[in-house]
């Protein structure tokens, strides 16, 4: 079939291609004039493969069809033309000239928001379902007969960018494919629009997408995600325009943070971590990510307010002014304009595409790897090439990592560490402020006040372990990445090995050479132990019946539980969190752990150890404090789905009999039973008793002689499940069984 192409961009630009493999003889493809020397990508795809191109600025002239233009376009002898993304206003003479007319894509479930800002309206309109329409086009706007519909789910997060991308544009190519073949076997439908339920939605435009905040948190982020990122919702704050970009729901606790006053809200944004929480009239909250000033500066929302380092001018070296130069031709080659500092990126014409190919160009003249974000967020020529120094130097744009640290000296070293609840990545004092003295056993001084937590700490610990493992970087890693960073954070423990045994000897009374060599050197092994085992995890595939003709596979996957909850004794507080941390953090969980109240120094220096380790946000949390309270909200918790716990009960017993029958009795008369030993010469014995002692580990010829690698725990009332070995990987690992029939 003969086809004239008519559309802009990479949507017309693989449209074009997809009708060209299937053999179609595309006669002629209009689209836009170059814009500062620089063609439409449709334009690039169409004389590369030898097509004719046109480029009118116009087809009609005050309502009236220019007449050169339609006698150029009706001597090609166009079967059909298909308008892919096509922003031009076509006159019906030609509309209607070719034998089958034409057909256009229309990114909305028409009659629903016809108009040129269908997408944004779908998301400020909080439809749930949205999609895009191909129709035969008429003199109406988007008022045509349809030809075919698909429709999907719209995400609670979408937004225009992600929706476009994740549906519209790659369905709707295949969509544009589809029906030509349709029309081609004389197949195509042609239903006319109901009027119901139909509306026309006015083009969206940045004077007309100002923030109104008498309205419910649900709606105004609607209206954020609408609009984002073109053109982008803003409000006022001191009197200057501030605009708003990657907006969420929050649904957590109202976090910490610097209050900032926004012109016509019912309460105070909240600057934290995370983001800027902004509040609705119903007092619910959403969460946006990016901000933008006037200028056109795009800063993260968590540093709104603050002061902001990837603002501050570096001193140049030789080298990096030499690499300001070439970057500057870089920028020339894709806007095929003059550069100067003060140039904006994309007010200069650039798109998503030149976003990519500015990221793949850098990476590749400098060896510097950029991300997306850092473009749109360093817009103008002077932002973007300080952002390129910075990467170049290993310099990060996030929160510095800081705390009040209590420092001592103690056994000839000086010693640094926290006092405060770890939660999210940052140490922060308890809801109420609370503290409570921890003491050196040895001497009974006071080392230092401790934070001690509460049912709302418990609550945002959680909270933090659950998004990290749902929504977080955390939950996306590769498992060997993840083994990486446990390898990391033993060789830190290692190099800070005799500063942890002597906060550990302080803390908790233990000998410091027992400290240095078993409490933190068996600490260093488990995480490295369990670090090797992160990419080893695996299922297993199961014969079962066939259906037949049919054929089934069967297999397992194991998979982390999400949030576990882990609560640690006195006696050796280190190792005690290594033996059940390494394993779950193995397995992919995240963690809400509860050191002993008495000894909580090593779990908060091991806390900030795994920062500097790079674990992300929410994946480790501590939680000093009483186990009656924070153990007990941690146990009662809904989103907690495992709960790990090793305690001590003050039991002794001699056992005296007479070497074998009266012994057994006697040492298995017990409600306890983690672990037993046997001392003998004769092996036959030792193995009759192992194998009737009611104990979860035996001893033979030694005494509490344990390996990283081998499983611990015990029977009865000393406990279920294992630490340490493969087994203690089970605890934290949930198995599914998948089941799929195929010819």
């Amino acid at each position: 079939m003969k086809i004239a192409v008519i559309g802009q961009s990479v949507f017309g630009a693989e449209v074009f291609k997809l009708l060209k493999s299937k053999g179609h003889d595309i006669v002629g493809v209009f689209t836009l004039p170059d814009t500062k020397g620089k063609q439409d990508i449709l334009a690039t795809a169409a004389e590369a493969e030898g097509v004719k191109v046109f480029k009118y600025k116009r087809w009609q002239l005050k309502k009236q069809v220019i007449k050169e233009v339609l006698e150029e376009y009706q001597s090609l002898g166009a079967e059909l033309n298909v308008l892919a993304f096509c922003s031009q206003f076509i006159p019906n003479e030609v509309i209607l000239f070719p034998k089958h007319q034409s057909i256009i894509y229309h990114p909305s479930i028409l009659p629903r928001h016809r108009g040129a800002s269908a997408i944004n309206w779908t998301l400020m309109c909080g439809d749930k379902k949205g999609g895009f329409t191909i129709f035969w086009a008429d003199d109406g706007l988007d008022t045509g007969p349809i030809l075919l519909q698909k429709t999907t789910y719209v995400d609670p997060d979408e937004t225009v960018d992600s929706f476009y991308n994740r549906f519209c544009f790659p369905e709707g190519i295949k969509a544009m494919g589809e029906a030509v073949d349709l029309i081609e076997t004389g197949k195509a439908p042609c239903i006319v629009q109901p009027e119901e339920g139909a509306t026309y939605d006015a083009m969206i435009k940045k004077d007309k997408v100002q923030i109104n905040w008498d309205q419910p948190a649900q709606d105004i982020h609607n209206f954020i995600r609408g609009n984002d990122k073109v053109p982008g919702a803003w409000t006022l704050i001191n009197g200057e325009q501030v605009t708003f970009f990657g907006s969420r729901m929050w649904t957590r606790l109202q976090p910490r943070g610097l209050q900032i006053k926004i012109d016509g809200s019912f309460q105070p944004a909240i600057v934290h971590k995370g983001g800027m929480v902004i509040f609705g009239n119903d007092g619910k909250m959403v969460n946006v990510s990016q901000v933008q000033y006037a200028s056109g500066k795009m800063i993260p929302a968590s540093k709104f307010g603050k002061d902001d380092a990837s603002t501050q001018k570096l001193e140049l070296t030789p080298e990096e002014v030499k690499m300001g130069e070439s970057l500057n031709g870089i920028w020339k080659g894709i806007l095929n304009t003059d550069i100067d500092n003060s140039l904006d990126f994309f007010k200069a014409g650039a798109g998503s595409m030149d976003v990519i190919r500015l990221v793949e160009e850098v990476k590749e003249a400098y060896d510097i790897k950029l991300v997306n974000d850092d473009v749109y967020m360093n817009t103008v020529f002077e932002d973007f090439f300080m952002c390129v120094v910075r990467r170049g130097r290993g310099i990060e744009d996030k929160e510095p990592f800081t705390f009040t640290a209590v420092e001592m000296e103690a056994n000839k070293m000086k010693l640094s560490f926290a006092s405060q609840l770890f939660i999210d990545n940052e140490f922060v004092d308890a809801s109420n402020g609370k503290k409570y003295d921890t003491i050196n056993p040895a001497d009974e001084s006071v080392i230092c006040k401790v934070s001690e937590a509460t049912v709302e700490d418990v609550n945002r610990a959680v909270e933090a372990a659950k998004a990290a493992f749902e929504e977080g970087e955390w939950g996306r890693m590769n498992a060997r990445d993840r083994g990486q960073l446990m390898f990391r954070l033993a060789d830190l423990m290692e190099q800070h090995q005799e500063e942890l045994a002597t906060i550990e000897s302080l803390d908790s009374g233990a000998v410091y050479t027992l400290a240095l060599k078993t409490h933190v050197g068996m600490s260093i092994q488990t995480f490295r132990y369990f670090a090797g085992w992160c990419d080893k995890i695996q299922g297993k595939t199961i014969p079962i019946n066939n259906a037949r003709p049919s054929k089934n596979l069967t297999f397992t996957k194991r998979e982390p539980m999400g949030v576990v909850a882990l609560v640690v004794p006195w006696n050796y507080p280190l190792m005690m969190l290594s033996w059940k941390m390494a394993a779950c953090l193995a397995a992919g969980n995240t963690v809400v752990l509860k050191p002993a109240k008495v000894t909580p120094l090593t779990a908060l220096k091991f806390a900030e150890l795994s920062v500097l380790a790079g674990f992300p946000p929410g994946v480790i949390n501590i939680l000093p404090g009483s186990g009656a309270l924070v153990g007990q909200a941690m146990s009662e918790h809904m989103d907690v789905r495992k709960l790990g716990f090793t305690g001590s009960t003050p039991v002794g017993q001699t056992i005296m009999a007479s070497d074998i029958e009266g012994m057994l009795r006697s040492a298995n008369a017990t409600e306890f039973g983690l672990a037993s030993g046997v001392f003998t010469r004769d092996l036959d014995k030792a193995m009759r008793v192992s194998d009737s002692l009611q104990a979860g580990t035996v001893f033979i010829n030694t005494y509490n002689k344990t390996d990283v690698a081998a499983p611990f725990g015990g029977f009865k009332q000393s406990g279920f499940g294992k630490d340490l070995g493969e087994e203690a990987l089970n605890e934290y690992l949930k198995t599914k069984t998948v089941t799929m029939e195929y010819n």
